[in-house]
């Protein structure tokens, strides 16, 4: 197997090659236990099924079966990395590694030079493997485009930012997006047990305790990189103590964080949950930051905080601040598109909003009474005249013939019957005079009496 261990100009490093691969005993948890073929890669199954893009790039059968390049999209921890080591791994290909933070157009433009030459002279294909790849500027990912397009080079790039935000649209329509999961809860117990086990990983030198596995799991939110490095000094830790049982309290030492008391399927979930969306509709801002913290610190999903969020913005807040909703909507986008840790930053700016803001839940009120009296059978037919005309015969029935145009009207509201006859003059919405809210009561009293009749104008 030729070798192409080439130097890259300027400050950028050396790419790594697939010989930089072989570990020993010194090298990090994390490093050692990452799998060798597909078959050992725990989780990601949907990624992985028979007919697959990463399937096909590992089959060596059928050249006519190889995808296009690929773009991995997933949290931290999910095998980003892992997947294109295995691939790279597969047949006689050159696997080539530049750092997104440090390569430039000069340097990636070398990298496709080396691949088109080792193409053409020997008929080996290359993968090039550019993680963060959204950290590449515009430049760097043009760059990439021809090399791309001609299949001098199989890209793998993985990013835990959102592509269709990150990456240019002509790098992405020539690639196929894969986007990883975390790992379940029966994946990480796989990773934590072949870790401890394998004479790869710990060699059976160290046992875990059931509360220092939760505490494990909780603390690694998701991070199969992270379990496995807190699990490597929670072993040297139990080691130097002469033991050979890794308990919580020497899990919490180790890592130097609090194992923290949260069952994600128990009651600390609910009563944390529960104890959060209280604080915030109680405007008790700190409270609110001390339970966003404690989920946030447990491991808790950050797309289940965002939606308590977003919930709590409507229910809570609602028409006393209207752009509330807007704040937390956005927020919980932003975590899509970050990630953690970043994505707590988000999540604080929106509680702090929601926490801090005026509250009303006249809105929510006002649909669940609305749709109180729509499931006790009142509300019968709609006003002829509000009746779609738009078809032969409509008007022979009466449908919109007295219908009034709102916007003929000098002030674009007209006295009108809107409701069923049933309901007419049934109020739904109480406005409070909170914040916003407090305008829009002012608001909703004269546009009643206008619709209603009860003022001189028509």
């Amino acid at each position: 197997m030729e070798e192409d261990l080439f130097s890259l100009a300027g400050d950028a490093p050396a790419p790594r090659t697939l010989t930089d691969r072989n570990v020993d005993h010194r090298a990090p948890l994390a490093v050692r236990m990452r799998p060798r073929s597909l078959e050992e890669v725990v989780g990601q199954h949907a990624a992985l099924e028979p007919g697959s893009p990463l399937r096909r790039l590992v089959s060596t059968d059928d050249d006519r079966t190889s995808p296009s390049s690929v773009i991995m999209w997933g949290p931290p921890g999910t095998g980003k990395t892992t997947l294109a080591y295995v691939v790279a791994s597969s047949g006689d290909r050159e696997f080539v590694e530049v750092s997104a933070v440090l390569a430039g157009v000069k340097e990636i433009r070398e990298v496709v030079d080396q691949a088109r030459s080792r193409l053409r002279t020997v008929g080996r294909e290359t993968v090039l493997f550019v993680d963060e790849v959204h950290r590449f500027s515009k430049s760097q990912q043009d760059a990439l485009l021809p090399s791309v397009e001609n299949r001098w080079v199989t890209l793998i790039a993985a990013t835990t930012e959102n592509p269709h935000f990150s990456v240019i649209s002509p790098l992405l329509s020539r690639s196929i997006v894969l986007t990883l999961e975390s790992l379940d809860r029966g994946d990480l117990d796989t990773l934590v047990d072949r870790a401890l086990t394998s004479e790869q990983g710990l060699g059976g030198e160290v046992t875990l305790t059931a509360d220092a596995r939760e505490a494990l799991l909780r603390l690694g939110g998701g991070d199969a990189r992270k379990i496995l490095t807190s699990l490597e000094a929670a072993a040297a830790a139990a080691l130097m103590k002469d033991t050979r049982e890794i308990d919580a309290a020497t899990l919490a030492q180790a890592v130097n964080r609090a194992a923290i008391r949260y069952d994600r399927a128990g009651d600390q979930h609910y009563d944390v949950t529960s104890a959060f969306i209280k604080s915030m509709r109680g405007s008790d801002v700190d409270a609110s930051l001390h339970y966003l913290a404690r989920m946030i610190e447990a491991g808790e999903d950050p797309r289940f905080i965002a939606r308590r969020v977003v919930i709590a913005a409507g229910e809570e807040v609602g028409m006393a601040d209207p752009t509330a909703l807007q704040v937390a909507v956005a927020a919980m986008q932003a975590v899509q598109m970050l990630g953690m840790p970043e994505g707590r930053i988000p999540l604080a700016q929106a509680v702090v909003h929601i926490a801090s803001a005026p509250k009303s839940n006249a809105s929510y009120q006002a649909l669940d009474a609305a749709i109180a009296d729509v499931r006790a059978g009142r509300g019968q037919g709609v006003p002829a005249h509000l009746r779609d005309a738009h078809y032969a015969g409509a008007k022979s029935l009466g449908h919109g013939t007295e219908y009034r145009y709102a916007h003929d009207s000098e002030h674009g509201v007209v006295t009108q019957q809107y409701p069923p006859d049933d309901l007419v003059g049934v109020d739904y919405y109480h406005p409070r005079r909170h914040g916003a809210e407090g305008r829009i009561a002012q608001r909703v009293q004269s546009l009643r009496a206008i619709l209603r009749g009860r003022t001189g104008r028509s």
